[in-house]
């Protein structure tokens, strides 16, 4: 895939904030690269579940899949993100540009759709954090308290804990941020090695472990679609390195280099993992224990320095929670500027940091993890939304193309692109109707979880409405001689 970068074409900013209220531009493409670990990291949740279900051989194939997909999809973002390079709403702000025009409302779709998963990030591995601690240092530890629609237990205990944490540091910046971002994307290293190259060095691998269950016909169709719906948000999010496209020194150059070096990165992951797992741990353990047969296979691996390495686990769990907690409030700071939510959205403080979005975010997070329950559950409420977003960015790109052929491009893709992001968002679109009506296939899920999902976007849409309403319409002067 090429493109062509021409610099000197650089479009300017299409909606300045004022100055004091604007993202300070202090990181390069690696910084985003090292952001877009959190997507191997995002793969810990539901890589068990996979295997469980349909086999290591049918979890390879569709999350090499799935991979293949988002490599299309963010070598497509790289144009619309250097098209909008002081837009902190990544693919949200390029669904909202295409169909401005059309479809006013598709702008708080697709915004309320994006921030949802990315901000619900710190629920579903904060819980993950939870169980791995129990299991590796207090397996007795299996109280439960509940009240009503609440539940706690010690892993959930852990997961606030951990939630809190994070917030306190998201509050002090981005750039102090980063810095816990290096570290933790570093730890993410040695658990990937070891899981990736330790069963082949083992002599315990054996592709007598590997099998296919996806069943053949229109079944075994239905059920693969539904797994690409349970899989879209771990393999198309590489996609947020987009979202700090303002924050990039050189937006085009950094941009286009993190997108490209994630996607890359992500997809020999994705394709090693359920290989090298698969046979070595074999898939009725992994099964049986889809969240925690991590710890076993340390354990088998190295022995005595499982403890080290389950402190490695944990801290690429950290990881992704502050990229989701970064990339959300992000979001949803920028839905308040470009008049898609409720202005009170659209404030930094005097650090520069969207507290406002960060402490709905926490209480998002605590409200997600004390009432859905497992990861996957909270995975498959919030992936209606984002696969939606995906749709309407990537139709929103041949849309750009057909509506503002003279904009500015400094990155431009082949024509052929276009017709690829139409098929894209027709694939999309058919796994999200099938996907999201398909819990009894795969066991996650159900009519909670979409309901709670509709109810997201719903709430959406009416808080634009009040935006538009009631807030920006106080600021409309009133016509003369009225």
């Amino acid at each position: 895939m090429s493109s062509r970068l021409d610099n000197s074409n650089r479009p300017p900013a299409t909606e300045p904030a004022p100055a004091q209220d604007a993202l300070g531009k202090k990181m390069r493409w690696y910084d985003g690269f090292a952001l877009s670990l959190t997507m191997p990291a995002a793969l810990i949740a539901s890589l068990g579940g996979s295997i469980g279900g349909l086999g290591a051989w049918g979890a390879l194939a569709l999350w090499a899949f799935a991979t293949v997909l988002a490599t299309a999809a963010n070598w497509i973002y790289t144009e619309l993100a250097a098209m909008f390079p002081d837009s902190s709403g990544g693919i949200t702000h390029y669904a909202t540009e295409g169909w401005r025009s059309r479809a006013p409302v598709v702008g708080p779709l697709a915004s309320i759709g994006y921030w949802f998963p990315w901000s619900t990030a710190l629920a579903v591995y904060a819980g993950i954090v939870g169980s791995l601690v129990q299991a590796q240092w207090f397996p007795g530890q299996d109280w439960s308290w509940s009240l009503g629609p609440v539940t706690v237990d010690f892993p959930v205990a852990v997961g606030l804990a951990v939630i809190v944490l994070l917030f306190a540091a998201a509050m002090t910046g981005l750039h102090v941020a980063m810095g816990v971002v290096y570290v933790t994307g570093a730890m993410l290293l040695v658990p990937l090695a070891v899981f990736i190259v330790g069963p082949f060095l083992s002599g315990d691998w054996s592709a007598a472990n590997l099998h296919w269950s996806l069943q053949g016909g229109a079944a075994g169709l239905r059920e693969a679609l539904v797994w690409l719906y349970i899989m879209a948000w771990t393999s198309f999010g590489v996609e947020v390195c987009a979202t700090f496209a303002p924050e990039y020194k050189d937006t085009v150059k950094d941009t286009s280099r993190a997108l490209r070096a994630g996607v890359l990165f992500c997809l020999g992951v994705f394709v090693l993992m359920p290989l090298a797992l698969g046979g070595y741990v074999g898939e009725g353990p992994i099964a049986a224990e889809p969240t925690t047969f991590y710890v076993t296979a340390f354990q088998r691996l190295i022995g005595g320095g499982a403890d080290l390495m389950v402190v490695f686990l944990i801290g690429s769990l950290l990881l992704i929670m502050i990229t989701g907690l970064a990339d959300g409030s992000r979001v949803l700071y920028h839905m308040g500027v470009e008049g898609t939510t409720i202005r009170q959205a659209g404030v930094l403080n005097r650090r520069g940091v969207p507290a406002r979005a960060l402490v709905v975010a926490l209480i998002l997070n605590i409200v997600a993890l004390t009432t859905l329950g497992t990861p996957l559950a909270i995975i498959v409420t919030g992936n209606l939304g984002y696969i939606l977003t995906h749709v309407l960015a990537l139709s929103g790109f041949a849309l750009l193309r057909r509506d503002r052929p003279d904009m500015a491009r400094p990155i431009r893709l082949p024509n052929v692109f276009v017709p690829v992001a139409w098929a894209l968002a027709g694939l999309l679109l058919v796994i999200l109707v099938v996907g999201a009506t398909g819990f009894s296939v795969s066991g996650y899920g159900g009519y909670k979880e979409l309901a709670v999902a509709l109810g997201v976007l719903t709430t959406g849409v009416l808080l634009w409405l009040y935006r538009t309403k009631v807030q920006d319409a106080r600021d409309r002067p009133e016509p003369e001689g009225e």
